[in-house]
């Protein structure tokens, strides 16, 4: 079972790793695309049609591939996690449904006004298509992130013991849940911050081979601006982000600053080595290493200098912090034993029912309402199964605010030379040419930030698929490990290939340069 588990996990990831690879593209490229046209729209120079023509073929090809790979991972809730699927169907599939009726049609019909009708609808409408097509592929961002963050904090249903599954109470607060909001925000105004960085970095590739000069700097102008405004914004979001993990995942929390015992001002970590060895129950401490903030989380999490930051040890001997109170709350211990009372609850009402045993239902029912907010705990033996791993959440966050840092001091000086000193972009120190050389670089450092954003958000929520309620362990299918290993060797080969394909194509087009790939 074990293995079916890790190989589960680990198909879903690689299938997450490379639809992400597409997504935030799509959506930086797509507001940068329909920026450019607006401007050609305005001005109604040739030059501006030129650039919005070439990056709109770029993202057309991107958006392409990553349109597979999202139905797949789709997919995967059915054939892997079908407990899952079962158990919150109601409430998980309603967004993805909205999703895939409205926001993915809507996309998809303007995207093939704006990439084949330029002579066939006119400058305002192919416009309007345009700017459709990046609303609609954020409205699809947005249902999906829906349904990512109610998973994160399951809020807006209710646990029905006659269907055996939760079912939704309030649409709108599923919706509209400020931990979605704020997800929301943050992955939209990150992808932003993709586009401008790809943006910068295949201009750059021009300039450093002397070719399209004009073009390559009105793109870095452009690209410059959306790529500083994601990542003032993602950095806005972010904060908000920290606050919502410290109020609805404090474990997250604790894991991704190597948190093991909190205290009033906490400090935040900037650079740091975990210690392998330690453990919540033992005294080792838990850095080898470290650069700290004073205060800093307190700050990040609750926006107070003095306030007090819960660790791992705390939260599973039940210290944590409500209303900005330092309270006693059930420890891990109580949880998984009443998580037990939960689930023989549930059988005791399932058998009563079935023999019309009016008494004992009642009896079962209350007894299952009572515990049922420790329902996932009780698949535990053991509290430390709750704790996620504590190193890769810890690397992937610092690594992850790290990059982070660098590309707004890079988009930031970028866009001055761009506008005060654009000779200084092609310019060579030492016969080095140094611009281009750092923007091609930061391409793949900006994907490398987004997959620990997502490494940080998925791997912090471990071991749970279902924030406090249904843990990975109870939800996969009943599948056999040479099923899963099968299937996870088919789309490590598919999405590897797909990926390669996509490459080729963009490097070919990117070298055809703008004249030439424009018809």
């Amino acid at each position: 079972m074990e293995s079916v588990i890790t190989l589960s996990r680990a198909q879903f990831a690689l299938t997450a790793f490379y639809h992400w690879m597409f997504v935030p593209l799509t959506l930086g490229l797509g507001i940068f695309v329909a920026i450019l046209e607006t401007i050609w729209y305005r001005k109604r120079k040739q030059e501006w049609m030129d650039l919005c023509k070439f990056w709109m073929k770029l993202f057309g090809i991107n958006f392409a591939i990553g349109v597979a790979t999202g139905i797949i991972l789709e997919f995967e809730f059915g054939t892997n996690w079908s407990n899952y699927s079962w158990f919150v169907g109601d409430i998980f599939g309603a967004p993805l449904a909205i999703e895939g009726i409205f926001a993915f049609f809507c996309e998809s019909t303007f995207f093939a006004v704006m990439m084949f009708g330029w002579k066939k609808f006119s400058p305002r409408s192919h416009l309007a298509a345009t700017w459709l097509t990046i609303i609609g592929a954020t409205f699809s961002a947005w249902w999906i992130l829906v349904a990512n963050s109610w998973m994160q904090h399951p809020v807006g249903m209710e646990f029905n013991p006659d269907q055996m599954r939760n079912v939704m109470t309030d649409f709108w607060a599923v919706a509209f849940s400020p931990v979605a909001v704020n997800k929301f925000c943050h992955t939209v105004f990150s992808s932003w911050s993709l586009g401008g960085v790809f943006v910068l970095g295949v201009s750059a590739w021009y300039l450093l081979k002397g070719q399209h000069i004009d073009f390559a700097l009105k793109s870095i102008k452009i690209g410059g601006i959306v790529g500083i405004t994601g990542i003032l914004l993602t950095i806005f979001t972010g904060d908000g982000s920290a606050v919502q993990v410290t109020k609805v995942q404090p474990m997250k929390l604790a894991a991704m600053e190597g948190l093991y015992e909190g205290q009033e001002g906490t400090p935040l970590i900037g650079f740091g080595i975990v210690n392998p060895d330690k453990t919540y129950d033992n005294d080792e401490d838990p850095m080898l290493f470290e650069i700290s903030i004073p205060k800093g989380l307190s700050v990040l999490g609750r926006h107070d200098l003095n306030a007090f930051i819960p660790g791992i040890k705390d939260i599973i001997d039940g210290k944590d912090v409500i209303d900005g109170e330092i309270v006693n709350t059930v420890p891990y211990s109580e949880r998984i034993e009443r998580g037990k009372i939960a689930q023989a609850a549930l059988r005791d009402y399932d058998n009563a029912r079935k023999s019309g045993d009016s008494e004992a239902l009642s009896l079962a029912d209350s007894t299952l309402k009572a515990n049922y907010p420790y329902f996932g705990y009780g698949y535990f033996n053991k509290v430390d199964e709750a704790i996620p791993n504590v190193q890769l959440v810890f690397y992937t966050f610092h690594l992850m605010v790290i990059i982070g840092g660098y590309l707004l001091i890079y988009l930031l000086i970028a866009l001055i030379l761009a506008y005060r000193k654009p000779h200084l972009l092609s310019a060579k120190w030492k016969k080095i040419p140094v611009f281009p050389l750092i923007a091609l670089v930061s391409i793949p450092l900006v994907w490398i930030c987004h997959q620990c954003g997502w490494a940080v958000a998925e791997v912090g929520r471990q071991p749970w698929t279902i924030q406090d309620i249904l843990p990975v362990g109870a939800a996969i299918s009943s599948v056999s490990e040479a099923q899963v290993l099968t299937t996870f060797i088919i789309f490590a080969v598919l999405f590897t290939v797909l990926l390669i394909a996509e490459l080729s194509i963009m490097v070919k087009q990117i070298k055809k340069g703008p004249a030439e790939s424009i018809d």
